[in-house]
Order: C-alpha cells, then sequence, then structure tokens
C-alpha cells in the first residue's frame, strides 16, 4: 500500500500539477519501485523539479528540501532496482543529476548548507556520465555561490570553469549569472575593480535580452537581481549608501514570481539603512518587514532578519523604534 508524508503532500498541494498520480509515486513513502522504467516517468521527474523551482522562489525552500531530498531518494531506488534502455539511461543520469542540482539549492536556501555540498559534487559526476554540461554548469554555478564566502577563491574557479564548458551554447542570461557569482565574489575579496568588470559584462549580457535556450534555473536573472548583487557588493565593499540605492531599486520594482529574492534585498535594505547610521528608519522597515519574512519558508532570510535584530540589540541606548521592533522580534520568535 501507498503511503505518504502529509507535511510534504500539505507543502505540494498548492503546486499545479504536483499532486498527479505520477508524482504522488515518486513521493510515496512506501512503495516498491517500478520494474522498469521509461522515458515518461523520467519526464515526470523533470516536471517536478521544475515545480520545486517555482514554489521556491515563491515561497521559500524549507520544507521543499525535504521534498526534493525524498525525490531524489526515490529515483535513486528506482535507478538501482528498474530495468531501462541505455537512452532512458541516460536521460535518468541527467535527471538525477538535475534533483541533485535543485536539492542542492534547496538546502542553501533553507540554511543547510553542509547538505548541499554532496549533492553538487553528485550532479557534476552524473552529469559528466550522462555527458550533459548544462546540468554541469547548473552544479558549477551553485558551487560558486555556496563556496563564496568561506571559499572565495574556488568560488571564482567554479564560476570561470562554467563559463568554460558553457563557451558556444550558453544564452546571454546564463552568462550574465556567471558574471554576477564572480563580480560579487571579487567584491568579497575587496577587489573593486575586478568587481567592476564582472558587474559591467554582466550588464552587457542581460541587456542582450532573454532567449528561447534559456534554462529554468536563470529566469530569475532580471535587472532587479542585478541590482540586489550590486547592493550586496556594496556592502562587502564598506559603501552601505551604495548598497542602500541598489536595493531601493529592488524594492521598488519588485519581480512578483520572485518573492522571496524580493524580501532578502528589502532585509539586506534594511541592513545598508542600519549600517548608514539610521537605526530608527532600519527598525521601523524592520518592523513592517517582519510579518511577510515571519510567513516566508526560507531559513535564509530569516537569518538575515535575526542579524538585524542582533545588531539593533547591541545599541546601549535603543531608541523607542528599535526597542519596538525587538520586542515584536522577539514575540514572534518564540511563538
Amino acid at each position: 500500500m501507498v503511503t505518504t508524508d502529509r507535511r510534504q503532500f500539505s507543502t505540494l498541494a498548492a503546486l499545479a500539477g504536483v499532486t498527479s498520480a505520477a508524482h504522488r509515486e515518486l513521493l510515496a513513502e512506501f512503495v516498491d519501485p517500478p520494474s522498469t522504467i521509461g522515458m515518461e516517468q523520467v519526464r515526470v521527474a523533470c516536471t517536478l523539479v521544475n515545480e520545486l523551482r517555482q514554489a521556491d522562489a515563491a515561497v521559500g525552500a524549507n520544507e521543499l528540501c525535504d521534498v526534493a531530498v525524498q525525490v531524489h531518494s526515490r529515483l535513486l531506488s528506482w535507478a538501482a532496482n528498474a530495468r531501462y534502455s541505455r537512452e532512458v539511461g541516460d536521460a535518468l543520469q541527467s535527471a538525477l543529476a538535475d534533483l541533485a542540482v535543485e536539492a542542492a539549492w534547496l538546502a542553501i536556501d533553507s540554511e543547510r548548507r553542509a547538505t548541499a555540498r554532496p549533492y553538487l559534487n553528485e550532479a557534476i559526476t552524473r552529469a559528466r556520465i550522462a555527458d550533459d554540461p548544462q546540468v554541469e554548469v547548473r552544479a558549477l554555478t551553485h558551487l560558486a555561490l555556496l563556496m563564496r564566502e568561506a571559499q572565495p577563491i574556488e568560488s571564482l574557479h567554479c564560476a570561470e570553469a562554467a563559463l568554460r564548458t558553457s563557451a558556444g551554447w550558453a544564452t546571454p542570461r546564463l552568462r550574465s549569472l556567471l558574471h554576477l557569482r564572480r563580480a560579487h565574489t571579487f567584491a568579497v575579496l575587496n577587489d573593486a575593480s575586478g568587481y567592476e568588470r564582472a558587474m559591467a559584462k554582466a550588464r552587457h549580457e542581460l541587456d542582450r535580452g532573454p532567449h528561447d535556450d534559456d534554462q529554468g534555473f536563470v529566469h530569475f536573472v532580471n535587472n532587479q537581481e542585478v541590482q540586489g548583487i550590486r547592493g550586496l557588493s556594496y556592502l562587502c565593499l564598506g559603501q552601505p549608501g551604495r548598497a542602500a540605492d541598489a536595493f531601493r531599486v529592488v524594492t521598488t520594482d519588485p519581480s512578483p514570481a520572485h518573492r522571496r529574492n524580493q524580501l532578502l534585498y528589502s532585509v539586506h535594505l534594511i541592513d545598508a539603512t542600519r549600517q548608514q547610521g539610521d537605526v530608527n528608519q532600519a527598525a521601523r522597515m524592520a518592523l513592517d518587514a517582519l510579518p511577510a519574512v515571519s510567513m516566508l519558508r526560507s531559513q535564509r532570510v530569516a537569518r538575515h532578519l535575526a542579524g538585524v535584530r542582533a545588531n539593533l540589540g547591541r545599541l546601549e541606548r535603543p531608541t523607542a523604534a528599535v526597542q519596538q521592533f525587538t520586542r515584536a522580534y522577539d514575540q514572534q520568535v518564540t511563538r
């Protein structure tokens, strides 16, 4: 008999098509793997990856990460126990690699960063086995993000490897994303000239517009994302005023399909405002953002707001606005 984790299905119920019979088989807790796998079953797994990606952009990754891990485990079981043709086997390797990349990204957003690295390593290996450079580039792109803070030089190497691997077929939007990865990492390294050069390349590529061959994972790369990375980079370079200007572009011209990123950059705007010395305005903005961030299922965004709370809480003489925010935040956290 097929039984399913209710919490996972309650999360997935909001996603169009996820509760189909085919998806339910992938998400079942106890079910025998099929004796044979065809291309249609592989395609079902790929459509689920796309739906997880869209849901993550809207609501965050906390529960979706568990779903991706379960689906990946289920597909591994299918691959180990079922029969399939060589063509299906190659597609299955690519699907497993794509699921691993998605699980890694969802782990990053849900602040399970240690979980992400093994999935990305697996994805690169499977992409090589399947001779699928597109999945390999996706994995390298996420690896560059994962390693940026702790190993920035390695992060640059990953982004540059992705540029080399995708040479000849990368769309402008993909190249823009890879240059954005480089730009932010140069800022982490306090290399302002390197940041400026990479950012100029990213903007140049984005200005070339969308392409029919754009992969699903680059659809968030737009002017708002460029401004967001500018803001993050200026924070790294010790320029909170310029960072705040960039974040305001994101928050005043939001992209409805990418609500999580909008809230992330809103929280960074609050911190940039605090770093400029306007703690009252930062506290008022943080109080306004608290309900939306609390409802979002992104531990990464929650962590950044917690950082704002910690920094405002260190003030020797907190103002009334600061006290109002810290009380509201503490009440929300202890619920």
